[in-house]
């Protein structure tokens, strides 16, 4: 197949519409995925997926802002770090602080619009663009490893995967990222209680803002469970005919 063929390919099922899956479908592939964020076994895994939303939704907001990003690391441990260069205070540096632990939820409620207009193509191969996108960005090995793997998984399935496996797979990622979103708040308010994350997003907002670092984590929470319930009702929607 010629690039022109491929690129055509890929456009036309950007803008083209997908059947829905069974509403039963949808439900269970939720519940698996609520199951994957609970148990602590699988959490240890699939939250490096968090991190690279949460970073690259630093990197976005650096961007938008006007500032200059200087690259993005991720590690083992599921941490990561976004240099950006630019004033050390002003609401560029808010809007890059703020954007880390809303992004993952902001952008699954964006899979969960798309999908909800039956676009679970476009959910796949926008993935697949903002992955590479970020790949450019990564400045360690780790890093490069894991949105590379990721990269390449969703652009498996995209171009290979049949039908309905293209559809659990854009529906079991737009509710990870909405059930997952939340929990990353929970665990820094916890670490944060025991003194162990002063250089924490919400630390460093508390710094640039009036508002304390609880409740820039309270913000956090609301942001991610509104964008949850907004994006179930949205997938969810499917069980009524809606």
């Amino acid at each position: 197949m010629h690039l022109t063929d491929a690129l055509a390919r890929i456009g036309d099922e950007v803008v083209g519409t997908q059947p829905r899956p069974e509403p039963a479908t949808v439900l269970v592939v939720g519940l698996v995925v609520l199951a994957v964020v609970a148990l602590p076994a699988t959490w240890r895994v699939s939250r490096h997926v968090v991190t690279i939303a949460h970073e690259g939704a630093h990197g976005v907001a650096a961007l938008l802002s006007g500032r200059r990003l200087a690259g993005i690391r991720l590690h083992s441990d599921t941490s990561g770090l976004t240099l950006s260069r630019g004033r050390s205070a002003g609401p560029g540096m808010v809007a890059t602080a703020l954007a880390g632990y809303v992004g993952p939820s902001l952008l699954g409620l964006g899979a969960a619009y798309l999908l909800r207009e039956r676009h679970a193509l476009a959910v796949l191969w926008l993935a697949v663009v903002l992955l590479g996108l970020l790949l450019l960005q990564i400045r360690n090995f780790y890093g490069l490893y894991a949105v590379l793997v990721a990269g390449l998984g969703v652009f498996a399935v995209s171009w290979w995967g049949s039908e309905p496996v293209q559809s659990v797979a854009a529906y079991a990622g737009t509710w990870f990222l909405l059930l997952a979103a939340p929990r990353p708040v929970l665990e820094l308010q916890r670490q944060r209680r025991r003194g162990r994350a002063r250089d924490s997003d919400a630390d460093l907002l508390a710094r640039l803002t009036p508002l304390p670092g609880l409740a820039w984590v309270g913000l956090f929470l609301l942001v991610t469970v509104a964008a949850l319930g907004l994006g179930a009702s949205w997938l969810l929607g499917l069980l009524w005919g809606r």
